[in-house]
């Protein structure tokens, strides 16, 4: 097993290329299982759960290789399962049981696993495809769902869920007539699936907004797709700029998809020029504190809940954060406690009060989002950071050990 040795303290400068985002890349390769052919994609990252997702589908008979771009041939599927093995590592992976019910009219696919960040149930999913008029069933841990053909229906979220939202419109875009998603998420990897979704030849309105309305068809047709940058890899590298009192160029990336984490990092003091595909961030000598709630897009994202405490670690005062979408997301505070931050948590508000300095330490990355937020402390920490079980970073963050060490941190990926 891997870890990371940080040692900290340097201010970061140089250019950042940003990868392609994993949680657009996973549903679009779902999204392949609904029209045979070669599904071609490009920008996808090379990440432990893009091979996951790879992996299943090759269990069910797609054929893809890891070439950019890279293409997904669909032509023979043959199995319709989606075994425990390998969803068990990625709640993604769920996102193949909308397009199995809809093109091949059955799915048996294991509950998910991934992050344990709280409870993610898809009870909304199977409710959702319920009223499509599928016959869905828990039977040892699996999700076995049937339908001679989908049938368009009016659903209502009773919470905002991106997976959730992804897996019905897909399994509505060969449904019989209309189908209404209300409450609907609204995040740009939505709307990336829904636009690669109308190129094949869905009819999707209202992407963007709380309400989606799909007229299903009776086939799709394979396209073309490049994959959007990935917000939450942006934000971590501008926070990573903050955080070291430094100055990194993001390249390759959506200004767009990043306001409400932009809004609060000036308020935190930081100076950010955006244009184009481009985003320049400076620190300002000193870290301002301020507060944050988690909100479903296009509020703050739940995805740099962490790495955004890192920051207020640092903070000139005292910070209030409120984590609203998962319960189960503090994880990394003990973590960050062990490297000298003032934290105390209240339910789900934690408090923040800054403090001059963090000091290098052994730490434990629990999920995805709390490794980053370590990897972030590391680097202004005085002295080494060890960081072990990393491999829940490489599920999220492309090379992200050779990318910031092509901007001036002292960071090495060891064997333990």
């Amino acid at each position: 097993m891997d870890k990371l040795l940080i040692e900290g303290g340097r201010p970061l400068s140089g250019e950042v290329p940003i990868s392609g985002a994993k949680n657009a890349a996973l549903p679009l390769m779902a999204a392949s299982l609904l029209a045979p052919g070669r599904h071609t994609f490009s920008n996808i990252p090379v990440l432990r759960d893009i091979r996951t997702m790879q992996r299943l589908l090759g269990h069910m008979g797609a054929s893809s290789d890891e070439q950019e771009p890279r293409v997904i041939d669909t032509h023979d599927i043959h199995t319709f399962e989606a075994p425990y093995e390998l969803v068990k590592t990625m709640r993604a992976s769920v996102l193949v049981l909308g397009p199995l019910v809809a093109r091949h009219r059955e799915a048996r696919v294991s509950l998910p696993g991934g992050c344990a960040i709280g409870a993610r149930p898809i009870n909304l999913h199977l409710k959702g495809l319920e009223q499509m008029g599928a016959d869905v069933r828990l039977e040892h841990g699996y999700v076995i769902a049937r339908a001679d053909r989908l049938k368009g229906a009016s659903i209502f979220f009773d919470q905002v869920t991106v997976t959730g939202t992804e897996n019905l419109m897909m399994a509505a875009t060969l449904a019989q007539g209309r189908t209404t998603l209300h409450n609907a998420a609204r995040e740009p990897e939505v709307a990336a699936l829904a636009e690669y979704l109308c190129r094949m030849g869905a009819r999707i309105e209202g992407v963007g907004s709380d309400t989606i309305t799909i007229d299903g068809t009776d086939e799709l047709t394979p396209r073309q797709c490049t994959v959007i940058p990935d917000r939450i890899e942006a934000a971590t590298y501008m926070v990573a700029a903050g955080i070291t009192n430094g100055h990194l160029k993001l390249t390759r990336c959506r200004p767009e998809h990043l306001g409400a984490v932009t809004e609060k990092l000036l308020a935190a003091g930081l100076l950010i020029e955006s244009r184009d595909d481009t985003v320049e961030v400076r620190g300002n000598g000193e870290i301002l504190s301020v507060g944050v709630k988690t909100r479903p897009f296009p509020g703050f994202p739940t995805d740099m809940q962490a790495q955004f405490m890192s920051l207020m670690a640092l903070g000139n005062a005292t910070s209030v954060i409120v984590e609203q979408i998962f319960e189960n997301r503090f994880m990394h505070v003990l973590e960050l406690k062990r490297m000298g931050a003032d934290i105390e948590l209240e339910g789900r508000t934690a408090v923040v009060k800054g403090v001059g300095k963090l000091s290098g330490a052994p730490v434990m990355a629990t999920d995805l989002r709390a490794s980053a937020s370590l990897v972030l402390a590391g680097l202004a920490a005085e002295g080494t950071t060890e960081i072990s079980r990393i491999y829940h970073l490489d599920r999220g963050y492309e090379a992200i050990e050779k990318k910031l060490a092509a901007v001036g941190a002292r960071i090495w990926r060891v064997r333990e």
